[in-house]
């Protein structure tokens, strides 16, 4: 029986989905709430990003999954004695991509390739020479690759395109058939529907991003377990599993990051805001003190006086990836406590307002506390401000990460991040011939992630805005009147 090993980032991902759950349930009893985010739902842009979030989010749960194997009986070792646990920490993702995980090569190795990059002294028939070794396990189930290689990945390509196209046609199929339990009408037309855009929700513009998911999947699925579809990296490691475990290093530093901001900007932002004065004064220069500061100075401070402790405690650790876990999460701290000048700023200004609007002051004259103004009447009044600020700044804090982990401030080099990508492919681009495919991988996967939080983004500050959304009601209005 495994052993399970929880993380300090798995503990704070688990309570942050906890927390998304009860919002949800909060939102969907709750009127305005529930009207909002319908709003957000018929954005097509935003359903489509959605749809590209769900696979990252699905990815980062299941690599946050940790346990530790039983390790075999010893040599000689009686029936029943007990057995120790392995010293390596897995994850669901390392269970699923077993196959991908240990097929390591010498170096590098181009996508879809089956020769190794560089050349080295090779033993044949009795001379040696230099040539291109053949993969140890990229494409080793041909026997002669030259001729071979181009009619087996083509081949290959086929099969996985047309399943990807056929589980495309099935979720089209699917969700037309839930839908006739609803609109009580044939499969047929719920596909007509849906392809007409004659429906609520934008299922077209969804469909499409997942039937193009699929067909990806489909082709990615069909090659590599017999190539390496992204390369390799210089000690030979496949690049498109770094990728993937690098996705919950991304989401597990936006995450952490924003919650570490929230309560310092809430709390100073809403402060200063109402008391004014001199607790006004003593918050504006606090913050203008912190923001004068260099961030990446700032952070590299930080995050090496937590390596010296790392280094001087190594008996708080049991295995290396939770020493290198501990680096993250204390980094995401760090990037939560360094960052919140700029929410605070704008709950500032935006309290600054609200106290000066009558229910507000009918409060104070009924008696209110400060403390059950703040509580009631300003709190709730500012978090669309917070929503918008945390779902643009999310992105932000993920591309922060590639840039301190390539100054080498960032996280641990044991742990798959873009940045430690990033970081490596800095010297393969300048060497001869060019690694192009390590940093190439990094920055699909990482534009993917960040553009669709930006997308989502998008939708939820239009939704959440109170200018936004009446100058989108004043808009519809004028068009109404001039179509009339």
């Amino acid at each position: 029986m495994p052993k399970p090993v929880f993380l300090a980032t798995d503990i704070v991902l688990y309570l942050l989905l906890g927390a998304i759950a009860l919002y949800t349930w909060h939102a969907l009893h709750t009127p305005t709430l529930r009207r909002t985010w319908r709003t957000v739902a018929r954005d097509p842009s935003a359903m489509s990003a959605a749809v590209v979030l769900s696979v990252f989010v699905l990815i980062a749960i299941l690599d946050s999954v940790h346990f530790r194997t039983l390790l075999p009986p010893a040599p000689g070792a009686p029936i029943g004695a007990p057995r120790d646990y392995s010293p390596r920490t897995l994850s669901l993702v390392d269970v699923l991509l077993q196959g991908r995980r240990e097929s390591v090569e010498r170096t590098y190795s181009v996508p879809l390739g089956t020769h190794q990059y560089s050349k080295e002294s090779l033993f044949v028939d009795g001379k040696t020479v230099r040539d291109f070794p053949r993969l140890r396990f990229g494409g080793a189930h041909l026997k002669d690759p030259e001729r071979e290689w181009a009619g087996d990945v083509a081949l290959r390509s086929i099969l996985g395109l047309g399943g990807g196209v056929l589980v495309a046609a099935l979720l089209w199929v699917l969700l037309a058939a839930l839908r006739t339990h609803r609109t009580e009408s044939s499969v047929r037309a719920s596909l007509r529907a849906i392809r007409d855009r004659a429906t609520e929700m934008p299922w077209r513009a969804m469909l499409q991003t997942g039937s193009v998911l699929a067909i990806l999947f489909g082709w990615i699925a069909a090659l590599w377990p017999y190539y390496h579809v992204f390369g390799t990296d210089q000690i030979g490691n496949d690049v498109l599993f770094q990728a993937i475990k690098s996705v919950r290093t991304a989401i597990v530093i936006g995450s952490i990051a924003t919650l570490a901001t929230l309560p310092f900007a809430i709390v100073f932002g809403i402060l200063a805001g109402y008391y004014k004065g001199l607790v006004d004064d003593a918050i504006q220069y606090l913050y203008t003190v912190l923001s004068s500061i260099p961030s990446v100075l700032l952070i590299a401070a930080f995050v090496l006086m937590i390596q010296v402790f790392v280094d001087k405690n190594p008996q708080l650790f049991e295995t290396g990836l939770e020493r290198a876990d501990i680096r993250l999460f204390l980094l995401s701290v760090i990037l939560g406590v360094t960052g919140w000048a700029t929410l605070a700023r704008l709950l500032r200004a935006e309290t600054l307002k609200l106290t000066e609007l009558e229910f507000v002051q009918a409060a104070r004259a009924f008696g209110v506390s400060d403390l059950g103004i703040m509580r009631r009447h300003i709190l709730p009044n500012v978090l669309h401000v917070v929503l918008i600020v945390t779902v643009l700044d999310f992105s932000g804090l993920v591309l922060l990460e590639a840039v301190l982990s390539y100054v080498g401030v960032g996280v641990d080099p044991t742990t798959n991040s873009f940045g430690t990508m990033i970081n490596s492919a800095r010297t393969e681009l300048s060497r001869d011939p060019v690694v192009w495919w390590n940093l190439l991988a990094a920055f699909f996967v990482m534009v993917a992630l960040v553009l669709s939080l930006q997308l989502f983004a998008s939708a939820v500050r239009e939704a959440f805005d109170p200018r936004t959304r009446a100058f989108r009601v004043h808009r519809t209005r004028t068009a109404r009147s001039d179509f009339a």
